[in-house]
């Protein structure tokens, strides 16, 4: 790493490891490979760790662990970390999706804007492999990336009250898919029939911080079949 990562209070039985400023895939190994560290460290101790681009919180029980233990053994692990093999950890995961205006309205729009046909935008959205940066905004909302540049586009200007769960969209050079109804300033491209996330599932969350994911084409009928809602998307 080119700097000293910061550890800073996160309140009661939490620290928040700051290892970069700046969003970069390369932050990667060096996240996965803290993330790995805590869990083995901390052992039954730890409540949960969050991982994002820059910086991970990891929560821990104060009633068994006091914060300057915690803090302690951050500073240990840290001064020890190497980056993990960025293709190491995570699984590969295959998402299916249904792309049509009634579930992604912004298909249409977005492949004239990009000067393309719906199928050439399809191809391009769906022709590679995905990394999970991040987990945030919502349980189970992951971060991928990254598109192809030229899909790269602006969230909207004005996001939707409502998008319903297993939409699939792009923001910038991310994609990912509402795990849950929400509001969303993100382009709609399609749905998935998957449940991104589960309460009483072990993970609670279908996709993890470092797992690779491949979208795949399916047809409204092996939408319907898998389980996919295709009530249509409302505009605002």
């Amino acid at each position: 790493m080119s700097r000293i990562p910061r550890i800073e209070n996160a309140g009661v039985g939490a620290w928040l490891v700051r290892l970069f400023e700046r969003i970069d895939e390369g932050n990667l190994p060096w996240i996965l490979a803290l993330t790995e560290s805590c869990e083995q460290a901390f052992g039954d101790t730890l409540v949960d760790l969050v991982p994002s681009y820059t910086t991970l919180l990891v929560q821990y029980d104060p009633s068994r662990l006091h914060p300057q233990q915690a803090w302690r053994e951050l500073q240990v692990l840290l001064a020890n970390l190497e980056p993990a093999n960025p293709e190491s950890g995570g699984q590969l995961r295959e998402l299916p999706v249904w792309y049509h205006a009634s579930v992604g309205p912004d298909l249409e729009r977005l492949s004239r804007e990009k000067s393309m046909d719906v199928d050439q935008l399809i191809a391009l959205h769906t022709g590679r492999e995905y990394r999970v940066y991040a987990l945030g905004f919502a349980p189970g909302f992951a971060f991928m990336g990254s598109v192809d540049p030229r899909l790269e586009s602006p969230r909207l200007s004005t996001p939707r009250q409502r998008v319903y769960p297993g939409s699939v969209a792009l923001a910038g050079r991310q994609t990912s898919a509402y795990p849950a109804p929400s509001p969303g300033g993100w382009n709609l491209l399609g749905r998935t029939p998957l449940t991104l996330f589960e309460r009483n599932r072990e993970p609670m969350s279908f996709l993890q911080i470092g797992d690779r994911v491949q979208l795949v084409p399916v047809s409204k009928d092996e939408f319907i079949r898998l389980g996919g809602d295709v009530t249509p998307q409302e505009e605002r």
